[in-house]
């Protein structure tokens, strides 16, 4: 499942309508509506601010609304926008401020579809990842063997006489890690604090 992070806002016009899309990263139905309500506020001369929202890791909360345009013309397609992304804890709200000319279902259909499509498509996506989080002193030398794992994330380090190192271990047990620092022969002194989720940009 991917995730957004960071607000985003797009315009499209077709035959003088303008339709505009704003992307929230939501983690609760309380989170939705107010924003909801920020946006009506702030939009209150616009004819529809229609929205749909997944929420939940496995997509569990989903809800969509046409806000006075034909039935499924607005929020079904909008959703059907959001699945197609495989995109959760994410509120999409499209305002229309209407040109004068008829759409028609179709046309509409069209229009609050790619409204979505071309904001998510200016959309960075997010995965979460599950590491162990690991605690490590050791010498220079040491410092710059860890650091050339690749399963090892630095998360935070300090520098005294010696080197702390606080790295999440992804894709690898701590136990065969720190097999793996013996064999290497790395001075150190090494404990598991716990697990701690990330979340990784998709390219």
């Amino acid at each position: 499942m991917r995730y957004i992070k960071d607000y985003l806002e797009n315009l499209i016009e077709i035959k003088k309508s303008k339709f505009i899309c704003q992307v929230y990263r939501v983690n609760n139905t309380d989170e939705v509506l107010n924003i909801l309500t920020s946006v009506r506020k702030k939009y209150y001369d616009a004819r529809h601010n229609c929205y749909a929202y997944i929420i939940g890791d496995n997509m569990e909360i989903m809800k969509s609304s046409d806000d006075g345009e034909p039935q499924k013309t607005a929020g079904y397609p909008m959703m059907e926008a959001l699945k197609k992304y495989e995109v959760t804890n994410i509120l999409v709200i499209v305002t229309r401020y209407f040109g004068g000319t008829l759409l028609g279902a179709s046309g509409l259909i069209h229009a609050y579809s790619s409204s979505v499509h071309e904001a998510l498509g200016k959309c960075k996506f997010y995965v979460k990842k599950n590491l162990e989080e690991i605690l490590i002193q050791t010498d220079y030398k040491g410092y710059n063997q860890i650091i050339k794992m690749p399963n090892v994330n630095i998360i935070d380090q300090k520098f005294l006489d010696y080197v702390i190192l606080r790295v999440g271990l992804d894709g690898v047990s701590f136990d065969s890690f720190c097999e793996t620092l013996e064999e290497m022969h790395i001075t150190k002194e090494i404990k598991k604090i716990g697990d701690f989720q990330v979340e990784i940009p998709i390219d």
